[in-house]
């Protein structure tokens, strides 16, 4: 969203008397500045509305059980965020392996600001009673950790979809499919014209009137992979997935949006991965 600047009017008065006209343009000045500085705050409002995502990634090696790590996040992590009012938090597991054949969880959690993020996290680490539950995670051995390596990823909400959704899905949990996607960009000129194709541009739209039940759309703050975008969408399983993108890529609108010149090489490498929710999972 486009917002303009308004530059500060100064007024002298030269004289003590102002004359009808006079007072008519003061008027007016004065009412379009306010108009003006009144727009602003609502765009800085609007803008603070915007949530932050977290999404923490835990690698396993070959030799690793998760068991240790789905009981800490089962029995100490959501708990912990849902009595500080944090929620949904979804947590998933992988489909199928990656291609390294390492196995990993996917941990999504929403945050009004990056404080909020931060001021939670050192709480759960000093609350003993709370940490201390899942010894075999939070007191586990250098020579057996609970996973091999925890990736985080900080994220920002678009625009046009501030607020993270729950999908509204009827299957058994066991069918759902999670499909979490990143798109990389070659520069980050590339990577904000990629996102503004998903907002002004009317990708969301697209996804909104095909029927796609969007769990968040991001910008990558932090991680591994920058400049990049992730976001994820749900299914009921998936043939439903499978029909709803073939439904996209021969959307006319789409079409066209994706051939407009201005939007052209923005992606240069899309990773997608396929989650399945964990009973616990808010999502």
């Amino acid at each position: 969203m486009k917002t303009m600047a308004c530059e500060k009017n100064q007024i002298i008065f030269a004289g003590q008397e102002i004359s009808a006209m006079k007072s008519f343009y003061l008027l007016l000045l004065t009412t379009g500045f306010f108009l003006c500085s009144l727009a602003q705050s609502k765009t800085i409002h609007h803008s603070a509305e915007r949530l932050y995502y977290v999404i923490r990634v835990y690698h396993f090696a070959d030799t690793q059980s998760i068991q240790a790590t789905e009981d800490f996040l089962q029995q100490v992590y959501v708990p912990f965020m849902h009595a500080l009012g944090i929620r949904p938090v979804g947590v998933f597991s992988m489909i199928r392996p990656a291609d390294t054949g390492e196995q990993r969880l996917y941990v999504l959690t929403p945050y009004r600001s990056l404080a909020q993020w931060e001021n939670t996290e050192q709480a759960l680490m000093h609350d003993t009673a709370w940490w201390n539950k899942v010894p075999d995670y939070s007191r586990a051995p250098a020579s057996r950790p609970p996973y091999a390596r925890m990736e985080t990823i900080v994220l920002r909400a678009f625009p046009d979809m501030p607020v993270i959704h729950k999908p509204r899905l009827h299957a058994p949990i066991a069918q759902r499919v999670y499909e979490l996607r990143s798109y990389e960009s070659p520069d980050e000129a590339y990577g904000l014209n990629k996102i503004q194709m998903f907002n002004a541009g009317g990708e969301i739209k697209i996804f909104d009137r095909l029927g796609f039940e969007a769990v968040f759309y991001a910008q990558v703050l932090s991680g591994c992979h920058m400049p990049n975008l992730m976001y994820m969408t749900a299914f009921e399983d998936m043939d439903a997935r499978n029909a709803h993108w073939k439904a996209f890529s021969a959307d006319s609108v789409w079409r066209h949006l994706s051939a407009l010149p201005e939007y052209q090489h923005n992606v240069s490498h899309a990773d997608i991965v396929f989650l399945h929710p964990l009973s616990f999972s808010d999502l």
